[in-house]
């Protein structure tokens, strides 16, 4: 019976991440992209200076910053290590181009994102701020559109307490845990009839411990520990990633070769290119938007808690999370795994990327399996403290403000990270990955309708902007 219904959760997953909703998420991201003539490239500069520099606005409940590294814990997990090598050993090489072609018009969509999570946010009666797209479709599209709003809603609490924000992370960090420190198995326990190593039990234990001292100081908490952890890790990351580069600086070229040739399908015999572009294609997008999140729906909720009172500034800095995301993070990934020919032998996943990791560093398997168990459990910790916040959110706006109902909710995120080890993990990444298309269509519906206040509120700032009359910086004269 649990194998059939499992089953039952791979296909419903393959159907509703299938071309239709892949287009409708670049489709979104291409229409608001021309919307704002293609505000991210041309305003990029701006948005990163004001991702470190915070205004002076006594509005919201964290900083600017503080609100973007909330964004970038949820988002910068296991997907920008393992979904990587999964989209190029589904879809080769080219994969990791459409990945970034994807995150560059997603960063048109997380700018929209951010500027109606400001707009639209909401003062609880404590004074803290409650935003996102449950709020903008209410609040924005009119209160005959509050069923949609719901829908995102339960959509979210579940896809944090169920799904992505849990057992997924915390399998990814047992799994690492175990791989180095027990990766024979040598010393299990038995927990309902499965041996399960000592080492993930201990991890379970650690993590949760953690996540609960954590997670009980509210977003304050969290945002001052993802302001610290979130920029240490990823330059962490990024430096381990630019070491393997540097070793193997050689291959570089011949990789970018590969990567564009794989995006077109240039090397395919035949008409098998269009086979092979579209391969490339579906497997880049799909984990691109599932690492960066943009059409989700997830960022805003964190945007909406940010310090300021201009929505198209916090728009600027919300995109800045996909840049560094997915543009960054996620290419770094992708380019160690091609000059290392790690996508080449059987291994898949994360244990592609450890081969990347340990056969790209000149100090052996074992240090690139120690530094990549830090990279992924930092990841994957961030993430479920991200997640926490999106998903008590949520059930905030279901729950109507009853904070005893929100408490509720905590434990049960709690419990279900303590369990995520010991759960069948092919089957939650499939329940995850389905939540969070569910919650995708009524935030896709919401950009889509409101489209026209997103160009006002944009047009409005940078005309303010270039008289000098906002931020508190030099005349931008549109740079």
């Amino acid at each position: 019976m649990g194998a059939k219904i499992a089953e039952i959760i791979q296909i419903i997953d393959g159907a509703i991440w299938g071309v239709p909703l892949m287009v409708a998420i670049m489709g979104t991201g291409l229409f608001l992209s021309c919307r704002l003539g293609f505000l991210q490239f041309r305003k990029l500069g701006r948005a990163l200076k004001f991702a470190v520099k915070n205004e002076e606005s006594d509005e919201g409940d964290v900083t600017s910053f503080g609100a973007l590294c909330t964004a970038l814990a949820a988002t910068i997990g296991t997907g920008n290590i393992v979904g990587v090598a999964t989209a190029i050993g589904l879809g080769g090489p080219g994969a990791l181009f459409w990945m970034v072609a994807a995150a560059c018009l997603g960063m048109a969509t997380k700018y929209s994102e951010g500027v109606l999570a400001l707009k639209y946010r909401v003062t609880m009666p404590d004074g803290h701020k409650l935003g996102g797209p449950f709020c903008y479709i209410e609040h924005g599209m009119g209160s005959r559109w509050k069923w949609l709003a719901i829908m995102f809603a339960i959509f979210g609490a579940l896809a944090g307490a169920l799904g992505i924000g849990t057992a997924t992370q915390m399998n990814g960090i047992a799994s690492a845990v175990q791989n180095f420190a027990d990766p024979n198995m040598e010393h299990t326990v038995s927990i309902f009839g499965n041996d399960i190593s000592i080492a993930t039990v201990i991890a379970a234990i650690v993590v949760t411990a953690i996540v609960i001292v954590v997670i009980i100081g509210g977003i304050s908490r969290i945002a001052k520990i993802s302001e610290k952890l979130v920029p240490f890790m990823a330059i962490i990351y990024v430096t381990v990633c630019l070491l393997i580069l540097v070793f193997n600086y050689k291959a570089i070229p011949g990789a970018i070769v590969e990567i564009v040739e794989g995006a077109f399908g240039l090397k395919a015999v035949g008409g098998g290119f269009v086979g092979a572009m579209l391969a490339a294609m579906s497997s880049g997008v799909a984990r691109g938007i599932f690492s960066n999140e943009a059409g989700l729906g997830s960022a805003p909720i964190a945007a909406a808690a940010a310090k300021t009172k201009e929505p198209v500034r916090q728009g600027l800095v919300s995109m800045t999370g996909t840049f560094i995301d997915t543009v960054i993070i996620c290419n770094m990934t992708g380019l160690t795994i091609m000059v290392t020919g790690a996508y080449k032998g059987s291994a898949e996943g994360a244990a592609m990327t450890a081969t990347a990791f340990g056969e790209g560093l000149p100090w052996g398997n074992q240090v690139g399996a120690f530094l990549l168990m830090v990279c992924l459990a930092l990841f994957a910790f961030t993430t479920i403290l991200g997640w926490n916040y999106y998903g008590e959110r949520c059930f905030e706006y279901l729950m109507k403000g009853n904070m005893k109902a929100v408490i509720g909710y905590r434990w049960l995120y709690v419990f279900a990270v303590f369990a995520g080890p010991f759960l069948t993990l092919n089957t939650v990444w499939a329940v995850a990955d389905i939540l969070n298309a569910l919650m995708a269509l009524p935030n896709l519906i919401a950009l889509l309708a409101l489209n026209g206040v997103i160009v006002a509120e944009t047009r409005s700032y940078f005309k303010r902007a270039a008289l000098g009359q906002v931020d508190g910086f030099e005349t931008l004269n549109n740079k």
